[in-house]
């Protein structure tokens, strides 16, 4: 594969950006060789600046559920610019987008647009806080909520114990309000509820955990999370950042049908332009202000284009079936390629759920766990590399997720999945 452009532009980049990227997975550092400069992409497609072309399963790392450059989300986008790009006051497009998502989600009542997952998490972190008068919050190792200080954590000694900074920058006193818990652990999540009670505010977790491989969690441990925090007077928070119109149109909660308090959305409400949000029922989001006590404020809050783009994507998702069709003809894509690795013996399990699914090496029958990943990544890397060679294209990371869109034909993932086939035949 040529990559002469992209490793004279990562060359370039390497003088004006840390580390040559404007966010760290983007290196290429757990992958071989420099990243790959995209110049477009294009329904289940994209290009490099070396003219290769590539079956798209990062798709922006989630928010291109319609894939690259959808008609209709295109058409939005060129009639909002038309008008003009931000005004820093309220349009009808906020209107339009808030009608469309709170009138077919049961579990919030009011939203409010921020402009990016982790703004979204951060101010709902700072809600909960407001609306219980409590500091610390619960979060769960192999879960990601951006680069939130409190959230930028990890676990000290012992099972359920506050926070250690994971980040450089994050101060000790910040990252002591946050307690970590191993996932799929019970018996440790109630004793922590039990020790802490009377100074939680949240416990917030990915329902669907994705950010760190995909940790699939049996609901019967969801909803016990939900039963201790009703019984503690705790708020529940699902980031859906991820999950968020991805498995269901209102998430993770409508899959599992576990009601949260607060939830966060991400990127995909926007076609792929930079906007989140979060939302609550109303007793809740009556706390923020202007209402109410909760500072939190944005100048690009709503933007209109990002808006527009949302309402032509969510309008899509939204119809009979979209969601069904999705899961559909990412199961036949896994099914193939898991019985290729199940006849040739290969340690290997492609694990989904909806439209997403992780590449898992190992013989587990199921990873629910952050410890229980094998972090020799050695196998993903050589895997990696080998579907790029073929023109399949994946975040390069064997910690992130693969999705397919809707316009990941049966046929293109045909195509895919024989080609995954022919890598992992080279790899073992």
């Amino acid at each position: 594969m040529n990559k002469t452009a992209s490793e004279a532009l990562y060359k370039t980049a390497l003088n004006y950006f840390p580390g040559g990227v404007n966010s760290p997975v983007r290196a290429f550092k757990a992958v071989e060789g420099s990243p790959l400069f995209i110049k477009k992409g294009d329904g289940a497609y994209i290009w490099d600046e070396d003219g290769n072309k590539f079956i798209d399963f990062c798709c922006s790392f989630g928010p291109l559920i319609l894939g690259h450059n959808h008609p209709k989300v295109y058409e939005k986008i060129v009639g909002a610019l038309q008008n003009g790009t931000s005004y820093g006051a309220p349009t009808k497009l906020e209107n339009e987008l808030a009608e469309l998502i709170i009138s077919r989600n049961p579990f919030i009542d009011k939203i409010r647009f921020v402009s990016s997952g982790t703004e979204a998490v951060m101010s709902g972190i700072r809600l909960a806080r407001g609306y219980t008068r409590k500091n610390k919050i619960i979060k769960f190792d192999g879960c990601y909520h951006g680069h939130v200080d409190s959230l930028l954590v990890k676990a000290g000694s012992g099972l359920a114990t506050f926070g250690e900074s994971s980040s450089a920058g994050v101060p000790a006193k910040v990252a002591e309000d946050t307690i970590v818990i191993p996932l799929n652990d019970l018996e440790s999540l109630k004793a922590c509820f039990e020790q802490h009670r009377d100074d939680l505010a949240c416990a917030i977790i990915e329902p669907i955990p994705a950010n760190n491989g995909l940790l699939l969690q049996e609901k019967s441990y969801l909803q016990a999370l939900r039963d201790l925090c009703t019984e503690h007077g705790v708020l529940l928070f699902f980031d859906e950042v991820i999950s968020g119109f991805r498995v269901a149109f209102s998430g993770a909660a409508e899959l599992y049908g576990i009601t949260p308090d607060i939830v966060s959305y991400g990127k995909i409400i926007g076609g792929g332009l930079p906007v989140g949000a979060y939302g609550a029922r109303a007793e809740i989001m009556q706390k923020v202000s202007p209402d109410g006590p909760v500072y939190q404020a944005g100048t690009l809050s709503g933007n209109p284009v990002a808006m527009s783009a949302g309402i032509a994507q969510l309008s899509i998702c939204s119809q009979q079936g979209f969601y069904e069709d999705q899961e559909a003809r990412t199961k036949v894509f896994v099914d193939a390629i898991n019985a290729h690795a199940k006849k040739n013996a290969y340690e290997f399990e492609i694990v989904m759920v909806g439209s997403i699914f992780w590449l898992a090496f190992s013989n587990m029958p199921a990873i629910r766990r952050a410890d229980e990943i094998n972090n020799d990544m050695t196998p993903f890397k050589n895997l990696h590399k080998a579907l790029l060679e073929r023109g399949i294209y994946l975040g390069p990371s064997g910690y992130e997720v693969g999705f397919v869109s809707h316009v990941h034909s049966k046929e293109i993932l045909a195509q895919a999945a024989e080609q995954f086939c022919m890598a992992m035949d080279e790899v073992f």
